[in-house]
């Protein structure tokens, strides 16, 4: 039988085998393992979810650096970019791999350690974790397991760029990354506009000016702020309508890490003008898009039902040199 202590640190015996703090790996039931780790606790741990600095090290709160200090194991999605962090604060921690590869197999070791009494903090890269980063199962499954999970605040780059924007910040959406793929990302902007809310996305320097063109055939000319390395050395923040922004940003090189907040589209229904409608039809089929497709990007633009502007595309296709 395995030994630990109880509470007034005496000896206890653990009938059933379980992964202790040191590593030490045995089987048994996940019914018997939970009773008996609760058993043998002296104290209970904590997993920690801490917020790092987006670029700036200033933004590191004093709060979050103890956090750091008060951990036996950090999990960091890279362990090289975590160590450079760590080292500037001359923090010495263990520190090991957590991404969405081994999150799964690794989320139910974790939490016997924290069990067991030992504290684990979780960081991602830049910024607050679980958001837009691993840790979401191992949150999910700590709070099944009734495991005490502490956040500790620190930089977000969504909310930096909502509050810096100019655009009605409540209610808003936080989306994270718009896909990677044309029809996907056009799917993703149709379900921000049916939000009818203030959106915030990510989006590489890469994809940025294809991906405005696909949100501006949905959500319309609409008031964007596409910010660029936020809190770094070359911050930069441009306020300007979607129209603008993709004529401006067309021309540069693009770096750095890009968050763009989308005024919400104004619910509007226009007035139809019958030979408009059919060459906005015709330029999105020649884009690319199927027929359906255009047809429910007409309506989401004009306010009106696909069945509507249907029956008008229709009719001037039947119309003589249309």
């Amino acid at each position: 039988m395995n030994q630990a202590q109880d509470s007034r640190g005496r000896a206890v015996c653990l009938r059933h085998s379980v992964q202790d703090a040191r590593g030490k790996t045995v089987s048994g039931s996940p019914r018997d393992r939970e009773r008996d780790l609760r058993y043998a606790c002296s104290m209970p741990g904590k997993l920690l979810l801490i917020g790092t600095p987006l670029g700036n090290l200033q933004d590191l709160s004093p709060r979050a650096l103890d956090a750091l200090r008060s951990c036996s194991l950090l999990l960091c999605e890279d362990t090289r970019h975590t160590r450079k962090l760590l080292s500037h604060f001359s923090v010495s921690v263990k520190v090991e791999s957590f991404h969405e590869h081994n999150e799964q197999s690794k989320a139910d070791g974790v939490l016997d350690r924290v069990a067991f009494g030992e504290t684990v903090g979780l960081v991602s890269d830049a910024g607050m974790p679980v958001l837009s980063d691993p840790g979401y199962l191992l949150v999910r499954r700590a709070r099944e397991r009734r495991i005490t999970v502490e956040p500790i605040p620190g930089p977000f780059a969504a909310a930096l760029a909502l509050v810096a924007s100019g655009i009605a910040p409540i209610p808003f959406a936080f989306w994270g990354f718009a896909p990677h793929r044309h029809g996907e990302r056009l799917t993703f902007y149709r379900r921000l506009a049916e939000s009818t809310m203030t959106g915030i996305v990510y989006e590489s320097p890469q994809r940025l000016v294809a991906s405005l063109t696909d949100a501006r055939s949905v959500l319309g000319n609409v008031e964007v702020t596409v910010a660029r390395e936020m809190t770094k050395l070359h911050e930069e923040l441009m306020h300007l309508s979607l129209d603008a922004a993709i004529t401006e940003l067309s021309t540069r090189e693009i770096k750095g890490e890009i968050t763009i907040v989308f005024a919400a589209p104004e619910a509007r229904q226009t007035h139809l003008v019958p030979g408009v409608i059919l060459a906005e039809f015709r330029e999105l089929v020649q884009g690319g898009l199927s027929r359906g497709e255009a047809l429910k990007l007409l309506a989401e633009r004009h306010g009106r039902r696909k069945n509507e502007l249907y029956d008008l595309v229709l009719q001037e296709e039947e119309k003589p040199g249309s």
